[in-house]
């Protein structure tokens, strides 16, 4: 059992991406899904699918690297708020990752979306993840 499944869902990513892998497998949850749907909807990764084989399911992640030279669209993916301290952002205090070329994934009382997201929309939340 382990305390924080969304840093086990990263750095699942970032171990399959430093491997070269093409599709990592990963337990499935409900705010995993949601982050998921970010990364895809952003260009981060090339598809996903949501398999529910067992109890708790799986996501596959197909993930996305450049045609010619191979390198990966996920450069560095990072935790931002853990269970022992969490991180906050207000509408007027939004992270910006890579003075704006990456995302902060964060989940707010709308559901999860990203930094840009929250801030059209004038609510703030949970930071969960930087990723560029």
């Amino acid at each position: 059992m382990y305390t924080d499944p969304i840093a086990d869902y990263l750095t699942r990513v970032r171990n399959a991406i430093k491997a070269n892998h093409r599709v990592v497998e990963i337990p499935a949850s409900n705010l995993k899904k949601e982050i998921t749907k970010v990364l895809f909807d952003k260009g981060f990764i090339t598809n996903y699918k949501f398999e529910d084989n067992d109890v708790q399911g799986t996501i596959k992640v197909a993930l996305k690297y450049h045609p010619i030279t191979k390198i990966p669209a996920i450069r560095s993916i990072a935790r931002a708020s853990k269970p022992g301290l969490r991180k906050y952002a207000g509408m007027g205090n939004m992270p910006r990752v890579l003075n704006g070329l990456g995302i902060a994934i964060m989940s707010t009382s709308k559901g999860v979306m990203t930094d840009k997201e929250a801030k059209q929309l004038n609510v703030g939340g949970e930071v969960l993840c930087y990723v560029y």
